[in-house]
This record gives structure tokens, sequence and C-alpha cells, in this order.
């Protein structure tokens, strides 16, 4: 068989021939560094046998987190012999020990455990121990191929195994991977050896999980790690966790009194308690203004509608599992909206459009309805009820650049006042592997994709493409934000769409009196209010912005005989349109500091005698280095500061 290096050299080597083998025949040096290896793209092991006429590359110990993947997965294999030890110290045997699946996953891996006795987070340091003196042993990782049946009779202890056995094809290669004196059921890749695998890992958190996600299966054990190649990796990792504690909005939902949910209610309905409706409220504020600086016309439609709608839009066919269950009332069977856009058709198809009125921008905060499984909601990022920015331009064809562009303009100029610095362009289009989840029109799928690339190449900004992420009716932009803890959220999206006007026979007369089909965008700035404000929570770990907190500023008396000019400057502020307090706490003056503190209040005034005197405050501001303080200021003067950055909205 022959095989290919990257550098275009061609090496002839015997039929099975593993990547270890092309490290030998270069040189035993080679031999000695390589630790994995790229067969065509895809990461394998130096055990595995190479496919004919492979491009092979070879990852070396200079470069161990190129092979992360492997590493972890054989982690996992270490963890896995380390509790089978663990309870052989402790009496039992190992047929009473039996295990699921243990696959590497991003960061680390998770194996899943049948024990004997339930394993405590507490044993986790003497599990990572055990770890350490396997490494310490060197062990080699060594492949066997065998059949079903030979499989099956050495995993007849092990219900778990055998099924996963069970359900293989027939025409299956069945491999076993070895270290010591433990086996284990796998497809591979591994390490040569456990004296080569990185030591900055961790185990996490122990929890139950199904059997093959089925709840009707048993629960198993489930065990957590994570790993790097290197100990920094390790550590910036576990202070981003910590971090990401610190940061989660549902934390800072509850301390801050910002939302919660009610058994009663329901869950995934969040309630919007004042200071988070004040959130809300002022980015609603925000993108109507902008929408309407922009020609937007803002609507209000119902929350639910016949099925039938849903069933014409094509909807019904993609989203049902996502949809609430039908209401039956007067022979009608009517449903929770999940989206907004059949709604939207119908204003726009309510009378007749000449091509001198498009393109027609139609917006609307409108509130939808998901039925999402109760495992995964998640405070406000992850709710059954959310309201979206949303938006649909009905257009000409040949207005479609302009108006997609003008989008992407909106984006970034929201995006400026948000905030946000970091965050890149994707390009989702139909997967031409797999087309049969859109709509079957090449010619339309051509024709918008390359319309959007055209966009996007006019206004200059970088962008990638992924295909196999557009909706089924047509390709979109999505605008991934990267956080403050490195994570990329959808905030903004984009989608050209020929095929819901065709499915709703819309129409526009044209110049010449001819009926033409118009184009819609699909467009949604700033996500949901649900989403927006937590992905704002955690970006700022509560410190808002001073137009977007919800408690502007504390007028912090420094004795009782203070609190009538505190009132006196709290008026004046609420009815410029601040929100303004007076904390007339009998605490002393620094508590109440503390306390504002810790309520994120991002302006404190602060008054006594001399402030009184001179009808001026001392300042106590927040900032990104921390704390700046003015004595003294007039507060007409600081009024108008305020004022001005309120309605600027810094």
């Amino acid at each position: 068989m022959q095989i290919t290096l990257p550098d275009g050299k061609q090496l002839d080597l015997p039929q099975g021939a593993t990547a270890l083998d092309v490290a030998r025949q270069i040189s035993e040096r080679l031999a000695g560094d390589a630790i994995a290896a790229t067969a065509n793209g895809e990461l394998t092991d130096l055990m595995t046998p190479l496919p004919e006429g492979a491009q092979v590359s070879l990852i070396t110990k200079k470069n161990p987190g190129d092979a992360a993947a492997v590493f972890r997965h054989s982690l996992g294999h270490v963890m896995s012999q380390a509790v089978g030890e663990f309870y052989a110290a402790k009496g039992y045997s190992a047929d009473q020990l039996k295990r699921g699946v243990g696959p590497a996953i991003e960061n680390g891996w998770y194996q899943d455990f049948d024990l004997p006795e339930p394993l405590s987070e507490d044993d986790l340091p003497e599990i990572e121990r055990l770890m350490r003196d396997i490494i310490g042993r060197k062990l080699d990782f060594s492949r066997r191929e065998v059949s079903k049946a030979e499989a099956t009779e050495f995993f007849a202890h092990d219900p778990y195994k055998a099924e996963l056995i069970r359900d293989l094809p027939e025409d299956e290669v069945v491999t076993l991977y070895m270290q010591g004196d433990y086996t284990d059921l796998c497809r591979g890749p591994h390490f040569p050896t456990t004296g080569r695998l990185p030591t900055a890992f961790k185990l996490m958190s122990t929890s139950g999980a199904y059997w093959r996600g089925n709840e009707n299966n048993p629960i198993l054990q489930r065990i957590y790690g994570v790993a790097f190649a290197t100990q920094k990796e390790l550590d910036e990792y576990l202070h981003l966790l910590e971090e990401a504690k610190r940061r989660d909005h549902r934390r800072l939902g509850k301390e801050l009194d910002l939302f919660f949910t009610s058994d009663v209610i329901g869950p995934g309905l969040p309630i919007w308690l004042p200071s988070g409706a004040t959130i809300r409220r002022e980015l609603e504020r925000f993108i109507v203004d902008v929408e309407l600086k922009n020609g937007y016309q803002h609507v209000y439609s119902p929350a639910l509608a016949k099925s039938e709608l849903y069933k014409i839009s094509g909807h019904w066919d993609h989203y049902q599992e996502d949809m609430f269950p039908i209401m039956h009332l007067d022979q009608e069977e009517l449903v929770l909206r999940p989206m907004n856009c059949p709604h939207h058709i119908q204003i726009y198809a309510h009378k007749p459009h000449s091509y001198r009125e498009l393109p027609l921008k139609i917006a609307e905060l409108g509130t939808m309805y998901r039925y999402e499984q109760s495992g995964q909601l998640t405070g406000l990022s992850r709710v059954r009820s959310m309201t979206l920015n949303d938006a649909h331009i009905f257009c000409r064809p040949d207005q479609i650049q302009e108006e997609f562009k003008a989008v992407v303009r909106m984006i970034q100029e929201v995006y400026e006042v948000l905030g946000f610095k970091d965050y890149s362009y994707r390009l989702s289009l139909r997967d031409p592997q797999d087309t049969e989840k859109y709509y079957q029109d090449d010619q339309m799928w051509d024709t918008a994709e390359a319309q959007l690339r055209e966009a996007l190449s006019d206004l200059g900004v970088d962008y990638y493409e992924s295909p196999g992420d557009a909706a089924f009716y047509g390709p979109k932009l999505d605008v991934q934000v990267r956080s403050a803890l490195g994570k990329d959220e959808t905030i903004s999206t984009a989608q050209l769409d020929f095929l819901l006007p065709q499915k709703f026979d819309l129409e526009y007369v044209a110049e010449d009196g001819s009926r033409q089909r118009p184009v819609m965008i699909h467009r949604g700035v700033i996500s949901t209010m649900e989403r927006m404000t937590a992905f704002l929570i955690e970006n700022t770990a509560g410190n808002f912005p001073f137009w977007l907190a919800p408690r502007q500023v504390m007028i912090i008396p420094i004795a009782d005989r203070h609190n009538a000019y505190a009132e006196e400057l709290r008026a004046e502020l609420v009815a410029a349109g601040l929100r303004a307090e007076v904390d007339t706490s009998s605490d002393r003056m620094n508590a109440k500091v503390r306390d504002a503190e810790l309520k994120k209040i991002p302006v404190m005034l602060i008054v006594g005698d001399k402030e009184q005197e001179a009808r001026a405050v001392s300042v106590r501001e927040r900032t990104p280095e921390g704390h700046q303080e003015r004595k003294g200021v007039a507060f007409s003067d600081l009024k108008s500061e305020l004022v001005t950055r309120y309605q600027s909205r810094q």
C-alpha cells in the first residue's frame, strides 16, 4: 500500500501498516516522539491499520494539544481502570463492576458505571491518585480485532457491553483496547502508552444518567473528567469555570431580584420582577427606536393561530415536535405560535401592494412559545415563552442586496451601543450532501446563497460558511458573539426566503402592471428579550451600563438630618427620567456604600452638611478599573451629565 505525507512524499508500506510503521520508516526518533496521527484528516492512533492511499500526518509530543481528543479518550480508559482498582481494594470482584459508554467530549470525557455501591464526589481525589499511579506504570495500549462471538463471550458478565456488541452490524470489525490487565470494548483511538498521557486532568463531578439516554433504562453513575495538554491550560479552564459560576445569570438573577420561575405557573415561564422588567423595557425601547429610524413599521399580532397557518408555511412539518399541543375550540384547531413570520405574512397579504411600497418592513416584539423539554430549560436562556425582536422585510428581487446589507449595518450599529466587539459572521447554508430536511428547489438555493455571498462581499466583512445550518426555507447569516466566558452565542440572524412568499402566494404589482412575487428577509437583531438579558447579565456580571442598570443612582445621606435633602435630589432625578433611590436606613455610611455596591448600582451620591449647604454631592462611580470618586460636584451639573449619559445610552 502507498501513503502520502504532508510534504507530498509517498511511502510504500505493507498492507495493514499503521501510523507507527510510517513513523519508523521515516526515523526511529520520530517513532519515539509520535503520539497519534491523522489519516485523511481524521484523528487516529499509532496502532490502527491505515486505509490504502491515506494522507498521513504524524502528531508528536511537541504538539500534544493536536491530539486532545485522543488523550482525553485514553484518560477515560485510565479512569475506568482506576475505578476498577478502587472497588477491588474494597473487596469487590471485577465482575461486580459494569461499564456503559465512555466517550471523549469537549474539554474532557465521561464514563458511565453500574457500581456495586455508589461512588461519592469525596472519592474522586482517590480515583485521581490511582489514575496518576497507572500513568506512572507506563502501560502500553494495544489493539485487538475480534469477532462478535468472541467479544460477547469476553463481556458475558456485563449486560451493557453485551448490548452494544449485539447492536453492531454483522460485518463490523469489533475492537478491544488493553492497557495492563484492563480491557475494554472500544473503537479507539488511543495514545501508545499511559506514560505519555498528560497529567493536567481533574475529575469534576458525578451524576446519574439513563443508559443510552432512555428513561426506561437503568440509571448509571456518570463520572466527568477534564484534561488539557498543559497544567496552564487546565488552570485557565478551572478559573473560567469559577468565573462562569460568578457570572451565572440564574444566580445573579436571584441576587439582584431580576426574575424567577414559579412551580405553580410552570417551568420555562419566567416572571420578570421590576428590576428585570426595567432592563427588558430599556432593551425594547432601544431596538424599537433603531427600527423606527430605519423605516420599520411596528405591529401587534396574536400569540396563537389556527394550525392551518403553520401547515401552509411548512413549520408544522418541520417544527411540530417543538410546538405546544393543539387546543380545540368551536371545531377549530388552535396552537400557540412557535414563530411570528406566518402572522407577518398575513399582515402583508391583507391588502394589495405596489412595487412603489416596497420594501415593506414589518417589526414586532412578538411573544412565541416552544415546547422545550423540562430537562433543557435554563433560567432565561432556554425557556418556553419568549419575546423575539422580530422583523420581516418584503422586497423586490432587485432590492435584496441593499436590504440585506442594511440589516448587517443595523446589527453593527446595535452592537456598538451594546459594547459587543468580538463577533464573527457565519453564513449558514444548505448541506449539499443531506438535502432531505430542506425545501427541494436547487435553483432557489443556489440563487439565495449567491445573493448572500455577494452582499457580504460588498460589505467587506469576513465570514465563514457552515453547510447544514440553514433554515428549511433558505440560507441565513448568523452573527456569533463571543461572551466574556469565551463562548460563541448566536445573537443576530438574517434569513433570505424565496419559499414562504411562494407558499402563501404573495404578490405585488410591478411597474409594468404585472403581478410579481416578493422576497422575504427574516431578521432578529437582539434575539429574544430573555436570551439577550441572560447574555448581558453574564457578560457584565450584573454590572450593567448606566442606561441599562435597573437602579442607576443611590443617594446616601450621611445622617438622618440629610434625608430631606437626599429626597429632594431624588425627586429631581426621577423627574428628569432617571432611576434614583435614597438609602434612609439606620446603617452607617460605609455600610450603605457597600450595600449599593453589592446591588451593583453604578452611581452613588453621598450627601452631608457640606454638600447640602452648597447644593452639591460627592460622587462614587463604578468604572471598568474599579471606582472613581469626585467631591463637591454641583448637583445641577451632575444631573445634566447623567441625563446625557442615559439618553445617549452609555
